[in-house]
């Protein structure tokens, strides 16, 4: 089974990755970091977001391994590291479909009211899209 676990370093997803070993301590982990990109590139700047995007995309893996170093002893997982580029949500839903993922394991802010509705909320979003189970973790 692969269990893919949204991490950005933060507090809730590191819980959500602590939760995830807990609950699944012998599958296989996809730690997905989503960068979120500007829309909007010209022809003429294709080729320069490309570039930056693959910078980018290199930086997250790196910090994504040191904040999985300070959350766990990733040495016995069977752990990768993934990056995507895009809005969250979709990302998170895109990668699962595409790479067969089991389980997707995301953290939840806890935002309630106005700041939800303003802010939207990458794990409703992940629960109400993704074609396979989805736990959130508060």
């Amino acid at each position: 089974m692969t269990v893919l676990v949204a991490f950005d370093g933060s507090e809730p997803s590191q819980k959500a990755l602590r939760h995830a070993v807990r609950e699944f301590p012998d599958e296989e982990f996809v730690l997905l970091r989503v960068i979120e990109a500007a829309d909007g590139a010209t022809e003429a700047g294709f080729e320069l977001a490309r570039e930056k995007l693959k910078e980018l995309r290199d930086e997250a893996r790196t910090e994504l391994s040191t904040d999985v170093d300070d959350v766990l002893d990733p040495a016995d997982l069977d752990l990768r590291v993934e990056t995507a580029v895009g809005m969250p949500a979709r990302e998170i839903v895109r990668f699962a479909d595409e790479h067969d993922v089991d389980h997707v394991v995301v953290g939840n802010h806890g935002r309630e009211g106005v700041a939800r509705v303003l802010l939207g909320s990458v794990a409703e979003t992940v629960v109400r899209r993704a074609a396979v189970p989805v736990t959130v973790v508060r």
